[in-house]
């Protein structure tokens, strides 16, 4: 039986982003793929144009028909939109904890629409980052978070420390919108650890931080430790952009269809501090 993960996130009728970014992940790396629903958008690879939340508590009955039937190895969350929604979701996983659970920080489009309401950063780091393996925030989530500016890898490196002292046990900061070439900061085990590579695509990337979560998540419940999940992930991340299907007229879509176990170790993660390093 292949392991299940599931997604609580919005849907995004593209297909690029959300939710539909997650399955499609799931399946590429061969795991059953569940979901939630939190949030209807009417977006495309340009903008998102409108939301449609859904009612938390039937986010809540989504939550409890998974959990009560399916055996949830890992979870992930994305946009949450309300605060409400916030506070559903993280006393259904705290009454029913799953081994491991992303939370990918989805505040703001790819365009910069922004997609959470404020009171929802702050129970989303009350509540759900103490229930969390690993937050994956970009550079705006990661300074939405922590309350300081993320503007190079330096920030990067204190706002990771900062959200493994909220209570989540490991933070990846991704750093996709710095210039030159990507680098993200993991903070895991009491240590940093950068991870690097070429970038590829001429075009921005739409659905590239739902992806890297959701590939993530998929590792973990296959079993894999965090930073071999981590490493699998950004290799098929990198694999998926640099084969991005010349779709929409706006962000790029990546190539989910690509194979996980393929590519090189061009995003090995390589330590930067010492294990003993207050991380």
């Amino acid at each position: 039986m292949p392991p299940v993960a599931l997604t609580i996130a919005g849907s995004d009728p593209g297909g690029a982003a959300g939710l539909q970014a997650d399955l499609k992940t799931f399946h590429a790396f061969g795991v059953y793929g569940a979901s939630v629903v939190t949030a209807l958008t009417a977006q495309d690879t340009t903008a998102v144009h409108a939301i449609l939340h859904v009612d938390p508590r039937f986010v809540g009955a989504q939550l409890d028909a998974v959990l009560a039937d399916l055996p949830v190895a890992a979870a992930k969350t994305g946009m949450f939109g309300r605060a409400a929604t916030v506070e559903v979701v993280s006393a259904r996983l705290a009454a029913h904890p799953v081994a491991h659970l992303v939370v990918d920080p989805v505040l703001f489009a790819t365009a910069g629409q922004t997609l959470t309401e404020p009171a929802a950063v702050d129970v989303l780091r009350r509540t759900l980052l103490p229930l969390a393996t690993l937050v994956t925030p970009n550079l705006a989530e990661a300074a939405a978070l922590t309350g300081r500016p993320v503007h190079d890898v330096a920030g990067m490196r204190d706002a990771a420390r900062a959200l493994v002292d909220l209570g989540v046990r490991a933070a990846l900061v991704t750093g996709g919108h710095l210039p030159g070439a990507p680098v993200d900061v993991l903070c895991a085990d009491g240590a940093l650890h950068e991870l690097g590579g070429p970038r590829v695509g001429e075009r921005p990337a739409h659905g590239a931080g739902c992806t890297l979560s959701a590939a993530i998540t998929a590792g973990l419940a296959m079993g894999f430790t965090l930073a071999d999940a981590v490493a699998r992930a950004q290799r098929y991340v990198h694999r998926a952009l640099a084969s991005a299907p010349p779709i929409g007229r706006g962000s790029a879509p990546l190539n989910h269809l690509v194979t996980p176990e393929r590519g090189n170790d061009e995003c090995t993660p390589h330590r930067i501090a010492p294990p003993s390093a207050r991380c």
